[in-house]
């Protein structure tokens, strides 16, 4: 079970943490990972309604998820997503909703992809990027009406700070809507150890420590949607897509690179079977 206050040896590591995330995402082999492979635009876990789905249409799925929570509010909101990867929400909220998006996110790599895209697709005014960390959020208190979030926050240390910073940038009766992988509420200690110390973490969030914490901090709690069996199924996929085109992707990400991924997403796989592992959607509004 995850502590709600996280102890200060894991947040004394917060800027290693991040310079380590930042670094890796950067990296070339990540990015054409990422991009080609995890789901171009939306690197994060998908919604899958058969095993036929691709992993680019179930990711898209957990955004329009997502974005009929905000039960089609009035055009113009001022939404910021944090640790935005590629842009992929970003730029279906504007495209569908009119709203202007900031994205926040550490890696410039990511972030010159994002404002690329962009461009590309007319939306260089409706979306900004911003670099920068999710725990020191560059904005006034008060500024958004949404803040929205996508399999980020698990890698911050100090995931009570991101929290903190996600009350003060909203506005009263403010939406935040996310999702982060985690661990199951009721997960053994211990079992982890080689999910965490691939994503260079001592713990992950669980539905109980995101929800008490954000009940601590003054939201409210709107809904909360368990699809943890899209996790292992989400793993499962990406899993047999490396196996698939092995020979293929080793052109685009270095070998070395692909084997390891290999390895750290089987154990998701298997933590995931077992029972330790959580996903979903997570909505709370600011009081």
């Amino acid at each position: 079970m995850i502590q709600l206050m996280e102890s200060d040896s894991v947040n004394m590591k917060s800027t290693d943490l991040e310079r380590t995330t930042k670094d890796y995402y950067n990296s070339s082999d990540a990015d054409q990972f990422y991009y080609k492979i995890w789901g171009g635009e939306d690197i994060h876990i998908g919604i899958y309604k058969d095993e036929n789905d691709s992993i680019y249409d179930a990711s898209r799925r957990t955004i329009e998820k997502m974005a009929s929570l905000l039960n089609g509010k009035q055009q113009g909101y001022k939404i910021l997503d944090i640790g935005s990867g590629y842009g992929g929400a970003a730029r279906y909220l504007a495209k569908k909703f009119n709203y202007t998006i900031n994205c926040l996110n550490l890696s410039e790599q990511q972030n010159n992809r994002n404002r690329a895209l962009n461009r590309e697709q007319g939306l260089d005014k409706a979306v900004n990027v911003i670099d920068g960390s999710f725990e020191e959020i560059p904005f006034p208190d008060e500024t958004f009406d949404v803040v929205w979030s996508c399999d980020a926050i698990l890698h911050s240390g100090n995931k009570k700070k991101v929290l903190k910073e996600v009350h003060r940038v909203l506005i009263n009766q403010g939406d935040f809507i996310f999702t982060d992988p985690m661990q199951s509420d009721d997960c053994p200690p211990g079992v982890l150890r080689t999910v965490l110390e691939r994503i260079h973490l001592d713990s992950m969030g669980s539905f109980r420590f995101y929800k008490e914490t954000l009940l601590s901090l003054g939201f409210e709690e709107v809904q909360i949607i368990d699809l943890t069996n899209q996790l292992i199924t989400h793993y499962s996929k990406v899993y047999h897509e490396l196996e698939s085109r092995y020979e293929d992707i080793v052109n685009l990400s270095s070998q070395a690179y692909i084997d390891r991924m290999k390895e750290g997403l089987n154990n998701w796989v298997e933590a995931g079977e077992k029972g330790y592992l959580a996903w979903g959607i997570l909505h709370f509004r600011k009081k």
